[in-house]
């Protein structure tokens, strides 16, 4: 059976529970071990996935590897993906969508309090280092933050070398380079080999503004007639290097309900969307969750089967994807215009040997 394999979190381990994330070895080629949890029989995926309009199976998944593959496109030696899309002339395009210069933050940062739904790969600690040992005051404003760039209430950026595919028993990246890592990071397609970052359009899918309500329930699935619907809605079509912003009303929820394990149950993007965003030719996907739906309601076994949207879009397509972006003040301030799509500015922390970084995005309307 195939196996799908995806690195954890550079500074913090790799655990992301229900999800297909492994612990990977000190050395590239070395035995990979499985650390995600199953999910528990009583969330099982959405009805709807099961239908034969929707139905997708682990064989579908494995052929569109090759089907939707972008590898070579841009070079054998690329290691930026469809960020490649994002040309001089598109990001002048994008600048000609600011009329208000009123823009807001599309980012949230790692929660300090643990809940049901953050410290995945440790606790996130903000401290001050400048401090008197004897006395313990303060001596200076310095201080220091640690934190999983994973974590499930901090929005970050994968980079592609996060998801990997085996071939003849070794784990392959993006454009077919081997995914080299050590404790140090990622050798190829890290997040510091990815340039500074990118300005293009942005355009806000509004799941929940669509269907009437404040957000969509843990594990409701979207499909292509849902984006259509939405683009009918909008008047937008997305297109070739947008970046695309799917709100799922994840944070909303929190606010009136609490925390969740949002990893494991998550309303978000079905499997079959991937060829429909291949098509689109995108340059960016991010979701206020976790961008798959969870559980995904693949049929047949394989570590793939947990979150497909990952795996083909980083893996195949070499679409980076944004997980648990904050877009409700972005909601609010399109809705209020009417208007969905802005010039957004994303900036990357080039950490070197980096599998993601924090997620540094404005919407400027």
């Amino acid at each position: 059976m195939t196996r799908r394999i995806a690195m954890g979190a550079l500074m913090a381990g790799a655990l992301a529970l229900g999800a297909a994330h492994f612990m990977h070895a000190d050395t590239a080629g070395e035995a990979f071990a499985q650390a995600a949890a199953p999910l528990p029989a009583s969330f099982p995926p959405d009805p709807s996935t099961q239908e034969p309009a929707h139905r997708v199976t682990i064989e579908q998944v494995n052929a569109w590897e090759s089907e939707l593959s972008n590898w070579g496109r841009w070079g054998k030696d690329d290691e930026r993906g469809s960020w490649n899309l994002v040309t001089p002339q598109k990001t002048l395009e994008a600048m000609r969508l600011v009329e208000d210069g009123v823009y807001v933050s599309l980012a949230h940062f790692a929660s300090l309090q643990k809940a049901a739904d953050n410290f995945n790969f440790g606790p996130t600690r903000h401290y001050m280092s400048n401090v008197d040992p004897r006395t313990g005051a303060v001596r200076g404003a310095l201080d220091n933050v640690e934190y999983g760039i994973h974590d499930g209430t901090n929005s970050h950026l994968d980079a592609l070398c996060h998801y990997a595919l085996p071939r003849d028993g070794k784990a392959v990246i993006f454009n077919g380079h081997p995914q080299n890592l050590d404790r140090k990071g990622c050798k190829l397609s890290a997040i510091d080999r990815m340039g500074p970052g990118i300005i293009t359009r942005g355009i806000l899918v509004d799941l929940p503004l669509l269907k009437g309500v404040p957000y969509l329930e843990p594990g409701t699935p979207i499909y292509p007639e849902d984006l259509e619907a939405w683009e009918k809605f909008s008047g937008i079509k997305i297109g070739s290097g947008d970046a695309v912003f799917i709100r799922v009303g994840r944070w909303a929820r929190r606010e009136a309900r609490g925390p969740w394990n949002a990893a494991r149950e998550a309303a978000g993007l079905h499997a079959s969307v991937v060829p429909w965003l291949k098509q689109r030719d995108i340059a960016l996907l991010g979701s206020d969750a976790v961008n798959d739906v969870q559980p995904s309601g693949i049929v047949g076994q394989g570590e793939a089967a947990a979150r497909p949207v990952h795996t083909l879009a980083i893996a195949v397509l070499g679409v980076p994807l944004v997980d648990n972006g904050y877009f409700e003040d972005a909601a609010r301030e399109a809705a209020a215009r009417k208007r969905w799509e802005f010039l957004t500015t994303v900036q990357l922390t080039r950490l070197e040997g980096g599998t993601a970084s924090n997620f540094n995005a404005l919407a400027v309307f």
